[in-house]
């Protein structure tokens, strides 16, 4: 494939081959192979040294000859060909990538440093049907456990987060909310035993897609199953059980883990004690969905992703790069880009260019680049995939009990279902959506849409209800594009509708942050310090 990709930079610079269309990626029949034996066989990627071996053959002369047979052209013109050092730098990765394989690999062990890990036997079984035989679940604590373990505080993560929110005795890194955590912090070590773990379908120690299939030994990729944020508060509560834990002083998280922070007071409101949720949401709406959508697109359109099955190959680096950028434009907000960086350029002195020119091109680039081996590709995929799902209303809550409990009988009786990967077939509609009339999309609410909402859906206040006693903060930010403020604002109204007189709800304008989705992240001062407060 390298030699064919020689081949056809080779046609682009030379004056013969313009106009001549590139062989794309997914044509070779290398590509082919990649892209479609796993679906076949239910089987991983070959091994390394059999994808160096087809992957380096040389080109064949025909492919020189198509070169040869095009119309000539002008020997010159009218302008110079743009270089283009943001696709070189890829290509280099990939050929790097790519020597990798032939010993250890490519893919990267997804580890954030030493941790605990609780290995479970017992299986888990999964809101839409899919069943782990077996698993683990990566976590660290800080602070001590009191003697009736009463003080424990469950902290969940963002999407791409592991467990390691602080340093520890055997990992001195820093971790993702280190400043939260620790004698006197919001989070204070010297009262509460803080635990976090990595959630179900992440790649930072607890099971996931990148995991090895207790039935066959190979990873499970695309064959892992469809996840839901409940599934993942489940397993958490698995960890609590062995830990001895039955009951927690607080739930609390923020972005993904606001919403499993909720849902863990939903789920189990009989173990759980007090809960912040912060730039969170009660269910996921369609912006949101929208933006994961994309992202999870543009990485699946990476040849290197070969619908999941890339591991022991060169992993889809280009893809999750890209999908890393768009992630990392709804996490922060214009204003504060507009301070920071402006209109100016990385080179004032340099012609503008196609590849990265000004500097918040660079920074994205940046972004996705420090990311694009952070983490595993598929995770991302089912992380993101659970975020969408997510609706703590009551109506989705009962639909979601009853397809367990048929699960459930099902798994019992060992009666094997014809699987997720038919059940999970989705076609297109022949008709694509077309767009309506401002007026024809008004009328078709049958309530005010939920920005404007003066009262909060009925059905959302019955799936809250299980927190009406609980004392709860909600926090949100002005600024924030991703989980927009009214989202929290949904969360407290739809909770004192539910009949919760104990809801905190604090909003941060523009005058306390501009730092947008990430300010839960940066902020000590207003996000840490209210949660500290709330704490008590």
């Amino acid at each position: 494939m390298f030699a064919r990709n020689r081949i056809a930079i080779a046609a682009r610079k030379a004056p013969k081959s313009v106009g001549k269309p590139c062989p794309c990626a997914w044509k070779t029949p290398r590509a082919r192979q990649l892209h479609l034996s796993p679906l076949r066989r239910g089987q991983d990627l070959p091994g390394p040294r059999s994808f160096h071996n087809i992957s380096s053959r040389k080109a064949q002369p025909a492919s020189v000859q198509d070169v040869d047979d095009l119309p000539p052209q002008p020997p010159d013109s009218s302008n110079p060909a743009l270089s283009f050092p943001c696709l070189d730098a890829q290509e280099a990765k990939t050929a790097s990538l790519s020597k990798r394989s032939l010993s250890s690999g490519p893919e990267p062990s997804y580890n954030t440093g030493i941790h605990g890990s609780w290995h479970f036997q017992d299986a888990l079984l999964l809101d839409w049907g899919g069943v782990l035989p077996e698993f683990n679940i990566a976590y660290e604590h800080w602070g001590s456990l009191n003697e009736d373990k009463s003080n424990a505080i469950l902290l969940h993560t963002g999407l791409s987060a592991s467990s390691h929110a602080h340093s520890t005795d055997t990992n001195s890194k820093s971790g993702w909310w280190e400043r939260f955590i620790g004698p006197g912090a919001p989070l204070d070590t010297n009262k509460y035993f803080v635990i976090c773990t990595n959630v179900i379908g992440g790649c930072y120690g607890s099971t996931g897609p990148s995991s090895l299939d207790p039935a066959d030994g190979l990873h499970y990729a695309t064959r892992f199953p469809i996840l839901t944020m409940e599934d993942m508060v489940r397993a958490q509560f698995r960890l609590l059980d062995a830990l001895g834990i039955r009951r927690l002083y607080a739930s609390v998280g923020s972005s993904m883990g606001g919403m499993q922070s909720l849902a863990a007071g939903v789920l189990f409101p009989e173990r759980v004690g007090k809960v912040v949720s912060v730039s969170g949401c009660a269910r996921s709406h369609p912006y949101s969905i929208a933006m994961r959508h994309t992202q999870r697109q543009v990485l699946m359109m990476d040849p290197n992703w070969s619908r999941g099955f890339y591991y022991n190959s060169i992993p889809p680096h280009a893809g999750m790069k890209l999908a890393r950028e768009i992630a990392t434009v709804t996490y922060r907000s214009g204003p504060e880009w507009e301070q920071r960086f402006g209109r100016r350029r990385a080179d004032p002195s340099r012609p503008p260019a196609l590849c990265p020119d000004f500097l918040i091109e660079t920074y994205l680039d940046h972004a996705g680049e420090k990311f694009c081996l952070e983490y595993d590709a598929n995770s991302l995929l089912y992380v993101s995939k659970a975020m969408d799902l997510f609706d703590l209303g009551r109506e989705n809550q009962v639909k979601m009990s009853g397809m367990r409990q048929q699960n459930s009988t099902r798994y019992l009786s060992g009666e094997k279902g014809e699987g997720q990967g038919r059940s999970c077939i989705v076609a297109l509609p022949d008709k694509p959506y077309e767009e309506q009339a401002p007026e024809a999309v008004s009328q078709s609410f049958s309530e005010p849409v939920a920005s404007t909402s003066i009262k909060p859906p009925d059905d959302l206040v019955a799936g809250l209800a299980p927190l009406r006693n609980h004392p709860t903060l909600v926090m949100g930010v002005a600024s924030d594009i991703l989980f927009p403020a009214w989202q929290q604002r949904e969360i407290a109204e739809t909770l004192r509708a539910a009949g919760n007189r104990s809801v905190t709800h604090i909003e941060l304008g523009e005058d306390k942050s501009l730092f947008g989705h990430d300010t839960f992240l940066l902020d000590l001062e207003n996000i840490g310090g209210n949660i500290g407060s709330f704490l008590g």
